[in-house]
């Protein structure tokens, strides 16, 4: 019978390598938890000096079933997908398209005016255009003489 030679220095990197596991499962990813019945919604955010532009996917939604609440620099855009009803006789063999609510809130970096903002919908592709608020726009001070 061989004698297997004890080896601490291994045994502690394995439990360095469970507990790194464990606290990369533990925390909450940036964008939160997505349950199996969430629908993604991917979106695009740029920003110029007047306005911030914001592209966000909602493939299946129809454009009167999203709702876009701004609240200061917060903006939430919610969308609904209508199942199919099931028909009589009917036998699904594979369902994977999802239906349920898709929602998102982002935090812009400046107040926005909402009064002028405008949405578009394009081929399931909802595009924003939000106006800084003049509070939020860069001013300059001149110099006067004294």
């Amino acid at each position: 019978m061989a004698m297997e030679r004890w080896e601490p220095l291994k045994d502690m990197v394995s439990l360095r390598d469970a507990m790194n596991s464990l606290f990369q499962e533990s925390f909450v990813r940036p964008g939160g938890v997505l349950s199996p019945s969430a629908i993604p919604m991917p979106m695009d955010v740029a920003e110029n000096e007047n306005e911030f532009i914001v592209k966000a996917s909602l493939p299946g939604i129809k454009p009167e079933n999203v709702q876009i609440t701004v609240h200061g620099d917060s903006i939430t855009i919610r969308g609904d997908i209508q199942a199919e009803d099931e028909k009589k006789g009917e036998t699904w063999h594979v369902r994977e398209r999802r239906h349920g609510t898709s929602q998102r809130t982002l935090t812009l970096a400046a107040p926005i005016s909402s009064e002028k903002a405008t949405a578009k919908f394009d081929h399931g592709v909802l595009t924003l255009t939000l106006p800084k608020a003049e509070e939020a726009k860069p001013k300059q001070i001149k110099i006067t003489g004294a």
